[in-house]
């Protein structure tokens, strides 16, 4: 559906043609005297409704907020213009006291949910010293060289608070209308997730009383499907009924998490025995408990044997790079990188010997060449090398990957490639990750 015509069916329905600050009457708001929580959820963006991308995000939040006292009754995906977004705003607003908003954080010039939900709730923006002091140490930088995009992500409301991002440098925000209260999170699943767990979840049982998370364990799995864990446990590992389970799934990871009620010894017992148990029957797939990601899980072990990499890619356009390079730890791990559109440039950055690269009898003996090349060249203990976009003789796109160990054994690997569109980029990063974690002793 159009997205405008969606807008216009949604102010149709309120009844509002405006854009000013919030007034609702007080009949509309919920009864703040009422035990459970209810809140919707405004998923914003316009790639959304355009198919590009499914909606996470409602899973994930009413799957985590539910077991600690909170009702989601609705969740609204609009465009991430300002008139869509009051308009949900309005409509969440009038039947809810709490209303969750995803998305439009960023330092792009069309991340507006900042300024759109300043200029809805009538609650001003000012710079934040302790988020303007977090963001310099995260970029390395003052503030006088911060750029102005970055600059912006700084400002919080007068009135409420904001929530620290772990993983990046957009910080979620919370508009307090009291009783009622606004709150935007970021848009990118690596960056909501783990704020809405560290610091939503402590700051939703200060204001509103609600349960803090019981005992919790967070399997994280890759090289599998969901269907087929689901199936594992099934059939070797029935669960109590008591035993809250969640999964979530993204770029060929999948996570299961495990709560119970109450955060006693008993309970985290438990859980460490149905650890124990799942490790047995699907311990190969296993990357990380809690919140290691496989990137931080490859740089540890590395780390762990005082071991260093390097990576040259073509085919693969640097997401595995860009991947590690993103991620703590990564100064001490990762030796260097390049990044060219093919093997014959690839191999002229990484000085590898053009002659036998040009008579490399096909794509899989260049990449080898290549992981050669470019681990002499950084002088990395390890080398991963993808080489340039091949096509099998149905059509087929696929790379070369060449991973070499620091004894100089090479492993090849042939990788089908989805697309170059970012969610099939996310599924390449993940498999060369996943192969590299394999060959890691």
């Amino acid at each position: 559906m159009n997205t405008k015509r969606t807008a216009m069916i949604l102010l149709a329905i309120l009844g509002t043609g405006g854009t000013g600050p919030l007034s609702l009457g007080a009949e509309h708001a919920s009864d703040s005297s009422s035990e459970a929580v209810e809140y919707m959820i405004v998923v914003t963006g316009g790639e959304l409704l355009a198919g590009a991308f499914p909606d996470s995000h409602t899973v994930f939040l009413t799957r985590t907020l539910r077991p600690l006292g909170l009702n989601c009754v609705g969740s609204i995906c609009v465009d991430d213009g300002a008139q869509d977004i009051h308009a949900a705003l309005k409509f969440a607003l009038a039947r809810v006291r709490m209303v969750i908003v995803t998305g439009g954080l960023g330092p792009t010039q069309n991340d507006i949910t900042r300024e759109t939900l300043s200029d809805f709730t009538g609650i001003p923006l000012e710079e934040n010293e302790e988020v303007l002091a977090a963001i310099e140490r995260r970029m390395g930088t003052t503030r006088d060289r911060l750029r102005s995009n970055l600059r912006r992500q700084v400002q919080t409301p007068v009135r409420g608070t904001y929530l620290k991002n772990v993983s990046g440098s957009s910080v979620g925000l919370v508009f307090d209308l009291d009783p009622r209260v606004v709150i935007a999170l970021p848009g990118p699943p690596s960056e909501l997730q783990p704020m809405v767990r560290q610091s939503l979840v402590p700051w939703l049982a200060e204001r509103f009383g609600t349960r803090l998370p019981g005992a919790a364990l967070t399997i994280r799995f890759v090289g599998v499907g969901q269907s087929q864990i689901d199936q594992t446990m099934q059939e070797h590992i029935p669960l109590d009924s008591d035993i809250i389970v969640q999964s979530q799934f993204e770029a060929s990871r999948v996570d299961f998490t495990f709560l119970l009620p109450d955060d006693t010894p008993a309970s985290r017992a438990r859980l460490d025995a149905l650890r124990e148990q799942i490790q047995q029957h699907l311990g190969e797939y296993i990357y990380g408990i809690g919140d290691t990601t496989l990137e931080s899980h490859i740089l540890q072990r590395l780390a762990d044997r005082h071991q260093t990499l390097a990576v040259a890619e073509a085919g693969s356009g640097g997401c595995l790079a860009s991947a590690l390079a993103g991620t703590d730890g990564a100064d001490t791990v990762l030796a260097g990188a390049v990044i060219a559109c093919d093997d014959a440039r690839l191999g002229r950055l990484v000085e590898a010997e053009a002659n036998r690269l040009r008579e490399a009898a096909g794509d899989e003996a260049r990449a080898d060449l290549l992981a050669a090349g470019v681990a002499g060249h950084f002088h990395g203990d390890w080398s991963v090398a993808v080489g340039q976009l091949q096509r099998s003789p149905d059509g087929a796109p696929h790379v070369a990957v060449a991973i070499r160990s620091p004894d100089g054994q090479t492993t090849m690997h042939r990788v089908a490639l989805r697309g170059t569109d970012p969610a099939s980029r996310s599924h390449l990063t993940t498999r060369l990750l996943d192969l590299l974690r394999k060959r890691l002793p």
